[in-house]
């Protein structure tokens, strides 16, 4: 109350209107502090600082005006380019592969639906591949050196599993640029049973088996869109470039469930008797086409397609007994008796014998020794087979009679080497046949050249005893289980070497036939078809009282001829048999050899014996 009596009295009379004291105040600071704004204004920049503001400005403009220049000149293609591919973008279509089918449509080979993760390229954060490193379970330098590659899609990761999607959907927020693909990765019907026929396929084109060897026909062709995006990315238009195409398909020769039966039986028969590799094909003899084909050891070709492990890599690589081998085709074995039908035929052939000929066997022959008068060359037979005829001697396997036959001996002019290899090679026994699979080679004949450059001696080097070795199956001679049940099949069919076939049709997607196989013949008329009567007899004979007697317990008549090959090993041998049924219209011609089996004819005629008979009473329940 005080204080508003002591400032009434200092009020100011100003126009008729009062001013207050605080009024005085406002106005002094507000005149003070323009003072101050009009003081800062009136001082001059420096020349100095202007210069160096000038320079930098110029400094700046000079680099962005050289960048500018660099990229529109040096680099325009680069990023004309990479413009470009910002604006139009190409998108696969995705098509199937063919499959594959047995003779009776029944499917092999499939494709199964996967998922595949891909990145389309652009800049990503460290977070984003340590995410990636801990979901996929892999290293993030080798996350890393997959997102570094010089592609605009890249496949991170195939045949994601269950838990693998799963997480990447939960954090699909975080990971731009990456999406998953529906994919398809192959899947073997029985794996292990068709794996040295079927092969396997992989993304990386590494193929086996018909899948490599028919891979231009089974692949597919995946088709195109081309798509233009603005600058946001957003898609504006889409133009099909291409349509996508199905593969073609194949229908083999093949019976699945022969094939089944036959790895089946000989699984089992091997085991009894410890041997761990072998091979078995069948073959129509009418045709060429295979009927089955099996490999020991073996391995599941469904381990490729979804990306083999390294701990099963090697287990499979390192093994002993080469399960990736398919023996049928890539194997070469000495043949021991398997070769007899044939010197039979050569030496019918060339007039060395008739069917009424015949050899006292006493068990050997001895042959002098030109260099040791007391040191005669023995040629031991495992028996005594007293007067032998050629029949006989096919039907019991008798050395003696194929060492006279083959090598002459005494007064009996045999067919000499030359003659020999000369009909082997007719029979294709050093020849690739041509069969559609990979991995096929040719057998081994040896003659006088050979041998010379071999062992660096003089002309005379081939003796006698490299004669009787060859006439049965002895010595240097090899040859692989596809040319054995060739020259077999050959022998019952009236003469002619069949090409082997794995293929007999390959149709499109709707089963409509693209290409057929015929039978092609790869030679014939070498054997005058009344020898290979006489001969196909003997091999009757070898079922009805010789080396193969158990096949008469077969639902069919049948023929068939055993070998043991000697391999420097006591009672241990390559055991071989081949039979063909029925016998006077024979539709199958079946070869099993097992290596190093002890015994004679061990696991292989158990195993025709077994098989046979079922594929023949299965034959006649499907006719009745």
């Amino acid at each position: 109350m005080f204080a508003d009596k002591d400032l009434a009295d200092k009020k100011i009379k100003r126009m008729g209107n009062e001013i207050e004291p605080e009024e005085i105040l406002w106005d002094s600071l507000a005149k003070k502090k323009e003072d101050l704004f009009e003081k800062k204004l009136e001082v001059p920049i420096r020349k100095r600082t202007m210069r160096i503001v000038f320079f930098v400005f110029l400094a700046l403009l000079t680099f962005v005006s050289i960048r500018v220049f660099y990229f529109q000149i040096f680099q325009y293609e680069k990023y004309s380019a990479l413009a470009e591919q910002n604006n139009f973008v190409s998108t696969s279509l995705k098509s199937e592969r063919g499959v594959i089918y047995d003779k009776g449509m029944n499917q092999l080979v499939f494709n199964k639906p996967c998922f595949n993760l891909i990145f389309e390229k652009q800049e990503v954060d460290n977070n984003v591949i340590k995410k990636l490193s801990w979901i996929l379970n892999k290293d993030k330098q080798e996350i890393e050196k997959l997102l570094n590659q010089d592609k605009q899609n890249i496949v991170i990761k195939e045949n994601l599993d269950y838990k693998e999607l799963i997480m990447l959907e939960s954090f699909s927020s975080d990971l731009k640029g990456f999406s998953v693909e529906n994919a398809s990765v192959r899947a073997y019907k029985d794996g292990p049973v068709f794996a040295h026929i079927v092969g396997y396929h992989r993304k990386t084109d590494q193929n086996s088996g018909i899948e490599a060897f028919y891979n231009n026909e089974l692949s597919s062709k995946p088709g195109e869109i081309k798509c233009e995006r603005d600058v946001y990315g957003k898609i504006i238009s889409q133009e099909l470039i291409r349509e996508p195409e199905t593969g073609d398909s194949l229908i083999l020769w093949l019976d699945s469930e022969l094939q089944n039966k036959l790895y089946q039986v000989f699984e089992e028969e091997l085991k009894a008797v410890g041997v761990k590799r072998a091979s078995a094909v069948a073959i129509d003899p009418n045709t060429g086409g295979i009927l089955s084909m099996v490999s020991f050891s073996s391995y599941d070709n469904n381990l490729f397609t979804q990306g083999i492990s390294q701990e099963d890599w090697e287990r499979l690589s390192e093994d002993e007994n080469m399960p990736f081998l398919n023996r049928t085709i890539g194997g070469r074995y000495p043949t021991g008796s398997t070769i007899k039908p044939l010197i039979a035929s050569a030496a019918l052939n060339e007039g060395i014998i008739t069917e009424k000929t015949t050899v006292n066997c006493t068990g050997q022959i001895v042959v002098d020794n030109p260099w040791f008068k007391d040191q005669p060359y023995i040629f031991k037979d495992f028996r005594t087979h007293g007067l032998t005829d050629v029949e006989k001697a096919i039907a019991e396997s008798c050395n003696v009679f194929f060492y006279t036959v083959g090598g002459g001996y005494k007064n009996f002019k045999g067919l000499g080497p030359d003659l020999i290899i000369d009909y082997l090679r007719k029979f294709q026994w050093d020849s690739e046949l041509g069969i559609d699979l990979t991995g096929e080679i040719s057998g081994f004949i040896p003659d006088r050249e050979w041998k010379k450059q071999r062992f660096g001696s003089p002309e005379n080097i081939w003796m006698p005893g490299d004669t009787y070795n060859l006439s049965i199956g002895q010595g240097y001679l090899l040859a692989t289980p596809l040319e054995v049940v060739s020259a077999f099949a050959s022998l019952v069919n009236g003469g002619k070497i069949m090409k082997p076939m794995v293929v007999k049709q390959i149709i499109d997607e709707n089963k409509n036939i693209v290409q057929e196989f015929q039978p092609e013949v790869i030679s014939q008329g070498f054997i005058d078809e009344k020898n290979l009567e006489i001969v196909k007899n003997g091999m009757k004979g070898t079922v009805e009282y010789g080396s193969a007697v158990v096949l008469n317990f077969l639902p069919v008549e049948a023929g068939a001829k055993t070998g043991t090959a000697e391999i420097g090993r006591d009672e241990y041998y390559h055991s071989w048999i081949t039979v063909f049924a029925p016998y006077d219209n024979p539709e199958i011609v079946i070869t099993l050899m097992a290596e190093s089996a002890y015994g004679m004819h061990k696991a292989v005629a158990p195993t025709a014996l077994r098989v046979l008979d079922w594929y023949f009473k299965i034959d006649k329940e499907i006719e009745m």
